[in-house]
């Protein structure tokens, strides 16, 4: 099963590090009715991309807060290599663990991809947004990083003015 977008997005349950709701261990969609989501793919903790893009994240988190949506980024990197990418760069928001690549199935973003001429299945740098019901509302594929935040932002701020 994929997400589309305009449709529902189907229940899963993956494990995360607690930011926003201290207690919690395990997310899944009906965790988040009530506030919008968006929900980042990047490859690798740590490596420079994907730390700017955490950083790029995390510099507008009030802003996302603002707008009622709650920000999650996910990559196949254990909850232990999450923990510490989270307090190294005091990241503010959740970070999930698709170690069994769920929801990386589920939106379709795992793609061949070539590194010093070896072929390997990996993340292709993807952003969802996903609005107060659970439906998927914006899509963002083969992101760059220049302006991508807020671009996704500005699409949030819209989506919680549309449905307040």
């Amino acid at each position: 099963m994929r997400v589309e977008l305009n449709a529902p997005v189907p229940e899963f349950r993956v494990p995360v590090t607690p930011a926003w709701q201290e207690t919690l261990t395990e997310i899944s969609p009906k965790d988040l009715l009530g506030h919008q989501w968006v929900l980042y793919f990047y490859p690798k903790d740590n490596t420079p991309t994907c730390t700017q893009e955490a950083l790029d994240f995390k510099a507008e988190q009030a802003a996302f807060q603002a707008a009622n949506t709650y920000i999650l980024g996910v990559s196949r990197d254990g909850l232990k290599a999450h923990t510490n990418f989270q307090a190294k760069h005091a990241l503010n928001f959740t970070l999930c663990s698709d170690k069994q690549e769920t929801l990386c199935q589920l939106f379709d973003v795992l793609k061949m991809k070539k590194n010093f001429g070896r072929e390997y299945l990996g993340i292709e740098r993807s952003t969802f947004l996903i609005d107060r019901q659970g439906i998927l509302r914006a899509e963002w594929r083969k992101v760059k990083l220049k302006d991508h935040v807020a671009q996704v932002l500005a699409s949030a701020q819209n989506l919680h003015g549309a449905t307040c």
